[in-house]
This record gives C-alpha cells, sequence and structure tokens, in this order.
C-alpha cells in the first residue's frame, strides 16, 4: 500500500464579542466580513450564526505552516474586528451569551438548517476545531477511523474550552459537545468493515431523502465527504494557538502511528463503542484533570500519566514530521491546564450550575480576547 500523504489542514471557529460590553457581537456588520474575506482571500467563511466566524487553513505538509496560517487568521481578523470595537475569541462558548438572541446567517444552506433542525439548531452558540489528515486511500481512512476512535477522548480532554453556558457553571469543561450532541448523526463514528460499507450506509440515508450528502454526518471523526482526508471534530477551539497546533500534530501523528502498525500487520486493539462513550464523557467532564479508562487493565489511571504513554508511543512518527516540540508541549498543556481550567480559576471557587457574577465573567472574557490575539496563555 502506497503511504499515505499525512497532509494536514486546520479548520477553526471564533465568536465575535463586543469590547466595550464583552457581550457577543450578535449581528456584526457586513463589511467586516467583507473585509476578512478580502484579506483571507477565500479562507474565510461565514457560519451557522453571525456572531461566527471560521477560517481553514489550505493543504499543510508542516507544523510550522500550520501555526503561520492560523496566528495569521487571528492577527488579521483580530485587526478587521478592532475597526469595529469588536474581537475573535476562540473559545467553544462564550460564558454568558443566550443562545435565543442569536441570528443565523441568511444563508441557503443555514436557512435549511434551521428550518430541519428547528431550536436544536438554534442552540448552536458553540465553536469547535477540526483537523484534516491526508490519507487517499478509501479503504485505509476507514480502517484508521475504526482504530483512532480510541484517542479521541484524549484530543477532547487536551483541548476542552467550554465551562461555561448562559452565565452559569456547568460543571463540564466541554459543554460545548452536550449541544452538539442534540444534533442527530453526532458522536462518536460507528465502525465499518470497509469502505463500501461505509458508503451503503451512507447512501442509504441520501436516498430515502433524510440527508443530501455525508456533509450532514456530523460524528466526533469522519471521512470527509469534501476531500480525501480523515476529519477529526471532538475537539473544542482553543484560545492559544500553540495548543491547536500540538493537538493537530499529536492526531496526525496517531494516525502515521497507526498506519505503520498496520504496515507490521497489526493494529490497534479494538473495544465497543459503550466503553469509549465512557471515555468520551469524563474527558467531557474533566478535562485534562480526568482519569481515564485502560480497557486492558479495567483500571482508570490519570490522564497525566496516560498522556505520556501516547507520547512515547508516537515517538517515532513525531520524529518523520518534525514536530518533536509541539508533541512536547502537549504536556505543557496538561501541568498548567486547558482554556476551561485557566477560566474557573479566574472566577474562584463557585458552585457548579450557579450563576456568576457579571464582573467575573466579563473577566473571562477579556482572558478570552487577550490569549486568543497574542497567543499565551493568562496565569490562573
Amino acid at each position: 500500500m502506497k503511504e499515505p500523504s499525512f497532509s494536514i489542514g486546520v479548520e477553526e471557529e471564533y465568536l465575535l464579542v463586543d469590547l466595550t460590553s464583552r457581550k457577543i457581537a450578535s449581528s456584526p456588520p457586513p463589511e467586516l466580513f467583507a473585509a476578512c474575506e478580502n484579506a483571507l482571500e477565500g479562507r474565510v467563511s461565514p457560519e451557522f450564526l453571525q456572531c461566527q466566524i471560521e477560517v481553514g487553513t489550505p493543504v499543510c505538509t508542516t507544523m510550522d505552516e500550520v501555526r503561520s496560517e492560523l496566528s495569521y487568521f487571528r492577527k488579521t481578523i483580530g485587526a478587521e474586528a478592532a475597526r469595529h470595537g469588536l474581537a475573535p475569541i476562540a473559545a467553544s462558548t462564550h460564558p454568558f451569551a443566550d443562545w435565543t438572541e442569536q441570528p443565523h446567517t441568511d444563508k441557503e444552506r443555514y436557512n435549511d438548517l434551521a428550518r430541519v433542525m428547528q431550536v436544536v439548531a438554534k442552540r448552536l452558540l458553540i465553536c469547535g476545531m477540526h483537523v484534516h489528515i491526508g490519507i487517499e486511500d478509501p479503504e485505509l481512512r476507514i480502517d484508521l477511523c475504526n482504530q483512532i476512535t480510541y484517542f479521541l477522548p484524549h484530543l477532547l480532554a487536551l483541548s476542552t474550552s467550554s465551562p461555561f453556558w448562559r452565565g452559569r457553571v456547568t460543571g463540564l469543561r466541554s459543554y460545548r459537545l452536550s449541544v452538539f450532541n442534540e444534533l442527530p448523526r453526532t458522536g462518536l463514528p460507528p465502525r465499518f468493515d470497509s469502505h463500501e460499507g461505509y458508503r451503503r450506509t451512507i447512501d442509504t440515508l441520501i436516498q430515502a431523502g433524510a440527508i443530501e450528502d455525508a456533509t450532514k454526518i456530523w460524528w466526533d471523526l469522519r471521512p470527509s465527504d469534501r476531500f480525501p482526508t480523515l476529519e477529526m471534530r471532538i475537539t473544542d477551539v482553543c484560545p492559544c494557538v500553540e495548543d491547536t497546533v500540538a493537538i493537530a500534530a499529536l492526531f496526525r501523528c496517531l494516525c502515521r502511528m497507526l498506519y505503520r502498525l498496520r504496515r507490521a500487520n497489526q493494529r490497534w486493539r479494538q473495544y465497543s463503542g459503550f466503553l469509549l462513550a465512557e471515555n468520551r464523557w469524563q474527558a467531557q467532564r474533566h478535562g485534562s484533570t480526568s482519569e481515564l479508562i485502560d480497557f486492558g487493565l479495567k483500571k482508570s489511571i490519570a490522564f497525566r500519566e496516560l498522556i505520556e504513554e501516547i507520547i512515547e508511543l508516537v515517538g517515532p512518527d513525531a520524529e518523520f514530521f518534525g514536530c518533536e516540540a509541539e508533541i512536547a508541549h502537549i504536556r505543557k498543556i496538561v501541568e498548567r491546564g486547558t482554556s476551561a481550567e485557566r477560566q474557573l480559576a479566574l472566577v474562584g471557587d463557585t458552585p457548579e450550575d450557579s450563576l456568576i457574577a457579571t464582573e467575573k465573567l466579563e473577566a473571562v472574557v477579556d482572558q478570552l480576547v487577550s490569549e486568543t490575539q497574542h497567543g499565551v496563555a493568562s496565569p490562573s
């Protein structure tokens, strides 16, 4: 089998906030998006809600390229937004925004989504990060999709940035996932025996009129319908660009590690979706402070120990891609905490599911604006 290119592309979604009120910019001026579109030459697009903006890198071969592209996106959008008293935040929820007050973008795709999904779609005041890895062979894409699902909770735990919802402490590090789970065809991907089996499943839904195409499949991990890539979608978006780059590098290395196993006639052990979903919940609930289950040992292990095992596992792949520094940064994320943990530290000891003082939540927004623009984690 020809070795995949393992090219990489990253998509991020940002929320626009008012720098004075710290509230969501529900209806930003049209000229802002036009200016961003002109400056970023087709690498930016509107999202479902008017307060969101999405960017996507071109196909990249190195993590330096990914870093450079994402940094440029954030700097450019930040500069254009500042002309209107606004700023982007790379966080998966806004600390105190109300989803009922957010108009969606007037675009055929989004109008259809609002009509079909009703209130479920209207609640989508959330942002995510997607990572595409070039795996040109469709059978290999399905095989790696089946195996890498095991590691999705670990990637989620490193990315969490959505602990608040409508001014309340949710008790979760990634509340975004709970909102997204209300959509159909979400969650962990099912296991397929072949690419043909996958296509049969998708084509059944298309022929029945349930969906138009496979872009309406919103699993945590999916074969892309537009590109010859495996697309990881479980992660929150990270305010610190170095965290984004490190998580993307880890996903890339995991893909190659599993390819190496296959090349040696080996594979990662398969576990039931029920067990994998439990680890997904633990990562969603506790982030990088979680304990995840080692299914072989039938024992819960501290995430910081598990991530050391994974870093060692992908060592040859990090060397192959020249991204040892990015993989080493994973340790830093765990040591200082994810964005969700820094946000919670800023509001102090607050009972879960309680309303938080407005001034504390405004300070969280300021933190997110600073981290998004400067790429450096604010001290907890």
